[in-house]
């Protein structure tokens, strides 16, 4: 069984001084951990694009219209996204899934229909979100889909999201499992502007008034979820039952984590926040999870384009530990 003392020992012995290459020590001792390994490797990556759309946003919570998301996810068909060229820069397998999208993609072979309701998630501030029913088929459906990139031989994935309106879900799951005033949770999403923040705020703040409290996590996200935001949870949790690395993107997908990590502590063992995004909350969100972001560029598209882009520091992390030499078989004196 090896150990955090055992991969500390190999780290701080290569040479360099200790510490010298500070968060890709940390990564890669992560790493190690996860897969039991003093040599980790990270094999076959593969990417889950997840598209859904929304209900709420039907109450003008986004500047971008719901049809963006099934154009979206047609213009990712034919490889145009920044998802797609992030996946051919680094070599992942990318899967593009429709679990709830407003539009009838079947003609589109490359996607992948796990359709769970034919016209997205319900307008929570009138209803659920979904049944629970709904909520156990997407997280099923998550479930899968990494056992279909475990099965390839993949021991590391990155998830994305597609889903015009999925900040307000998001800052829901932020406010209610981190008990962060709901203000400090909602911000601009694609781009609304200081009106259009304060019409979203008032929206969500309607939006909780429907139900009572306390609720369970399970109850979050059938009263408040997006469809592919839950298939992301069930994702994750099937990646931690295997020893997968998860590389955890944005805001969507931060909150994802959050809400999979109170089902499954674990969780967190797997996960790298790859990211610090520009939506208000998502920096507040990280701090409260005790976790540091690798990168802070001020990305705020989605589709998982910001774990994919931090993969190469991920990969030096592996490649330090297996590649660099250490002061005994390099005849070097340790310094410090």
């Amino acid at each position: 069984m090896i150990e955090a003392i055992d991969l500390t020992e190999k780290i701080d012995n290569l040479n360099k001084p200790k510490g010298s290459l500070g968060r890709l020590e940390e990564i890669a001792l992560q790493i190690g951990l996860v897969q039991g390994t003093l040599s980790p490797t990270l094999t076959h990556p593969c990417h889950l694009l997840l598209g859904a759309d929304h209900g709420i946003e039907q109450e003008g919570v986004s500047v971008s219209p719901r049809e963006v998301t099934w154009q979206q996810m047609v213009n990712f068909s034919r490889g145009g996204g920044g998802v797609n060229m992030f996946c051919r820069q680094h070599h992942f397998d990318l899967a593009i899934v429709d679990v709830g999208v407003d539009h009838d993609l079947s003609t589109f072979p490359t996607i992948i229909n796990r359709k769970v309701r034919a016209h997205g998630s319900g307008n929570f501030l009138h209803e659920p979100a979904m049944t629970k029913e709904e909520m156990e088929r997407c997280i099923s459906i998550g479930r899968e889909l990494v056992d279909d990139c475990f099965h390839k031989g993949s021991n590391i994935i990155s998830i994305g999201e597609m889903g015009i309106g999925n900040t307000s879900p998001s800052s829901l799951w932020m406010h209610l499992l981190l008990d962060i005033p709901l203000e400090q949770c909602v911000g601009a999403g694609a781009g609304l502007n200081t009106d259009g923040i304060k019409h979203k705020l008032y929206v969500l703040k309607q939006c909780l008034k429907r139900v009572q409290f306390p609720l369970t996590p399970q109850q979050i996200m059938q009263e408040f979820g997006g469809l592919e935001m839950v298939t992301a949870v069930g994702a994750m949790l099937q990646a931690t039952e295997r020893r997968m690395i998860i590389l955890v993107d944005g805001f969507i997908m931060s909150a994802c984590a959050l809400m999979t990590i109170q089902l499954c502590p674990e969780v967190k063992q797997c996960a790298i926040f790859c990211h610090v995004g520009d939506e208000s909350g998502h920096k507040k969100m990280l701090e409260r999870m005790g976790v540091k972001p690798l990168l802070s560029l001020g990305l705020r598209l989605g589709e998982g384009t910001g774990a994919l882009c931090a993969y190469p520091i991920v990969e030096s992390a592996v490649r330090m530990i297996n590649e660099m030499n250490n002061f005994q078989d390099a005849k070097i004196t340790k310094y410090f």
